[in-house]
């Protein structure tokens, strides 16, 4: 069988034609404009046509580092055409981080989205003049380029070399189509990586072939109805693999460019399909409570009756694929209209389907809570080296407080250190030009270690437990799973950010970003001073007021395991200075060195 991915569009619009397959809008104030499948088939035929005048040939690997915009997929999907590998990398990368993956990925082209990415690419080719052909730059916000740059273009003038191609070279693209291979590299992606060097993670078309084909056997509640939003990064690998899903689907795509927008954006665009990590639905969460606690007493008494209402019918029957009693359903559907609704369209999913959600854990009464008003959340659990997906709840069945069940197909198991080992199509052959690494990550009997403990109920259901070099021991010999005490402090409003300390330490303890707009809220009703936001987050009143947040939330957790002593932050923590992954995940090495010396003084008495 041909690579699916190679040809997809091709087969859409003859399917399709001119219904949409995207959207796309570069400003807040600007207005969406619909592509057709048609017109996407083109774009893809003469950027296919514009990669190989460039002077590619098969096999060659070019880089994309740009927020999301249709440009991305309409140049993977050229490059595809040409038995080419694209290397996406994050638009808020640093100098260094960009260096390192085009180096280590051997990029010979590159595409960057616009002016904040511009420099990366061109800082790039004035080190290592031979190894870079050229640079295409997707939007030109009144960028200028540099006097001395001989090889950046718009993507205008790319678009125009392909359409201007001569017949050779269409003939050229035609015969590599042809020649394409499944073990063929399709996308080169690099692990962000909690510890050490991203490695490249190589991802072959019959890695895609093979995940696309699970996908459209289980999500059968998804239609080419829907409309999806590309609201994560096209660098991350769930959003990747999702839109070529939705494209192998039939499913609309709504581009979302800047993710800072995306409370208006989704609001434009009432999508009812997202990809989501926690932190969106935490947020979500956080605002519904603040508007709940704002209410009079009898408000207050209709919406948790109808919250009730719902996480009976939702979880107790439908969950279960039990028919609905009557007069349950005749209630369920009374709150639905009255408040569900509401509550669905402030969000800007006034029709939701399905939300996957992946990336870290998202806290099991914040899930109950969506699942019980009407939007459903599928907690999935995956990886780079996977394509994605692994395990996600299945429509009926489902256990709250695990990823789901293993897609069909994937051999997963746990081995005797707990740690989660999956074999199957999906799975990477390996990491790029990595031979220790590929030592390291897979058994002798070919299962990927995915460095993440776990174990199945009795049902079958995944747990996700904490990655295994998260697992921390303190003095007195008890494990500790930071990331169970991080997802559950999301829970509350005054928290944004937390990293739980402890490893080889007598007591665990943390570093809490606050929620300032809603602590400096608590603070004016108080008659606290908040006007110097780091002596604020000082102040002992303050602090102490936080950690009384945070033993409220953890009042059944072992005693062993409660955070005893905390330390406020004035600022996030940074993807820039490599606090975070670009998906938010904690380095803790890193945090631990950058806060040495506050950690060491919630110890020092």
């Amino acid at each position: 069988m041909a690579n699916r991915l190679v040809d997809i569009i091709s087969t859409q619009a003859r399917h399709y034609g001119s219904r949409e397959a995207y959207r796309f809008c570069w400003r807040k104030d600007g207005e969406w404009q619909s592509t057709s499948w048609n017109d996407f088939k083109t774009q893809v035929e003469v950027a296919g046509k514009a990669l190989a005048c460039l002077g590619l040939i098969e096999k060659d690997n070019i880089a994309i580092c740009s927020p999301n915009t249709p440009q991305i997929l309409i140049t993977e999907l050229g490059a595809f055409r040409n038995r080419l590998a694209s290397i996406p990398i994050y638009a808020s990368s640093s100098q260094e981080q960009f260096d390192f993956i085009v180096a280590n990925g051997d990029a010979k082209v590159l595409f960057v989205g616009d002016s904040h990415q511009y420099p990366l690419a061109y800082n790039y080719w004035k080190k290592h003049p031979d190894k870079i052909s050229r640079v295409v730059i997707f939007k030109n916000d009144g960028l200028e380029l540099k006097p001395d740059d001989s090889i950046s273009i718009f993507w205008d003038d790319f678009v125009r070399m392909g359409m201007e191609a001569p017949e050779e070279i269409a003939r050229e693209v035609e015969r590599r189509m042809n020649a394409g291979l499944p073990e063929d590299m399709a996308t080169l992606i690099y692990t962000s990586g909690t510890t050490g060097e991203p490695k490249g993670v190589a991802i072959t078309h019959s890695n895609y072939d093979a995940a696309m084909e699970m996908h459209l056997q289980l999500l059968t509640q998804v239609t080419d109805k829907d409309l999806s939003m590309a609201f994560l990064p096209m660098s991350h690998i769930l959003e990747k693999a999702w839109c070529f899903f939705c494209i192998t689907k039939g499913i609309a795509i709504a581009v979302n460019y800047d993710p800072r927008l995306i409370q208006d954006t989704i609001h434009n665009v009432h999508p009812n399909i997202m990809c989501c990590v926690p932190r969106f639905w935490e947020k979500v969460y956080a605002g519904v409570k603040e508007k709940i606690a704002g209410m009079n007493k009898m408000q207050r008494i209709m919406v948790n009756r109808a919250v009730s209402c719902g996480k009976k019918r939702n979880l107790h029957y439908v969950r279960l694929g039990k028919k609905v009693p009557w007069l349950l359903e005749k209630e369920y559907s009374f709150w639905d209209k009255k408040i569900f609704y509401k509550l669905k369209h402030a969000i800007g999913i006034p029709d939701p389907n399905m939300f996957p959600t992946a990336g870290a854990p998202l806290s099991d009464k914040i899930v109950e809570f969506l699942r019980s008003v009407g939007i459903e959340v599928v907690i999935g659990y995956g990886l780079s080296e996977t394509t994605a997906t692994v395990s996600f709840y299945p429509p009926v069945d489902y256990e709250i407080g695990t990823v789901g069940i293993p897609l069909p197909g994937l051999k997963v198991k746990i081995d005797k250190t707990g740690e989660i080992l999956v074999k199957g199509a999906t799975v990477t052959p390996g990491y790029y030009n990595n031979p220790k690494a590929n030592e390291e990550s897979f058994t002798e009997d070919g299962f990927f270690r995915t460095g993440d403990a776990g174990y199945f109920t009795r049902n079958g259901a995944l747990v996700l437990t904490e990655r295994m070099k998260d697992l921390f021991k303190t003095s007195n010999g008890k494990y500790i799973a930071p990331q169970m005490l991080e997802s559950r402090l999301a829970e509350n409003k005054y928290i944004d950010e937390v990293a739980v300390i402890g490893d080889q330490r007598k007591f665990v303890s943390a570093l809490v970003v606050p929620n300032l707009s809603q602590l400096r809220r608590w603070a004016e009703e108080n008659g606290i001073d908040y006007s110097d936001t780091e002596k604020f987050v000082t102040d002992p009143v303050v602090v102490d007021f936080v950690k009384k947040q945070i033993d409220g939330v953890q009042k059944d957790v072992a005693e062993y395991e409660k955070i005893k002593r905390i330390t406020l932050l004035p600022n996030h923590f940074s993807i820039m200075n490599g606090e975070v992954t670009n998906t938010m995940k904690v380095r803790r090495p890193v945090v631990a060195k950058r806060y040495a010396k506050e950690i060491e003084a919630m110890y020092a008495y």
